[in-house]
This record gives C-alpha cells, sequence and structure tokens, in this order.
C-alpha cells in the first residue's frame, strides 16, 4: 500500500456531517414507537379477541 491510498481511506472512513432538522428525527422516531406499541397491542390482543358492548337505554 501506498501513502496515497492510505490517505483516500481514511477519506472515505470519515463520516459526513449530520444534515438535517433534528425534531423531523424525533418525530419519526415517536412514529416509530407509536407503531410498535400498536402492533404489540395486535399481537397480544390476537384475530379472536371481540368487545361486546353493552345494550345502553336512554330509559331506566
Amino acid at each position: 500500500m501506498t501513502d496515497k491510498t492510505i490517505a483516500r481511506a481514511r477519506v472515505l472512513l470519515t463520516p459526513a456531517p449530520v444534515r438535517g432538522n433534528p425534531y423531523a428525527t424525533l418525530g419519526a422516531a415517536a412514529l416509530a414507537a407509536m407503531a410498535a406499541v400498536l402492533m404489540a397491542g395486535v399481537l397480544i390482543l390476537g384475530p379472536g379477541v371481540r368487545f361486546d358492548e353493552t345494550a345502553v337505554s336512554a330509559q331506566p
């Protein structure tokens, strides 16, 4: 290896500066967390769960 290839490798391995809005990243993380919680709820309840609503009459 020559010094040029090592220098080029260092340039390629240097991380690029982060550009973007930090609030957009926070919003995306919140959306992903909400989706994960909803999917976990669906998996826990399962497809056979049924919620029966009791009939409510307006007259006592």
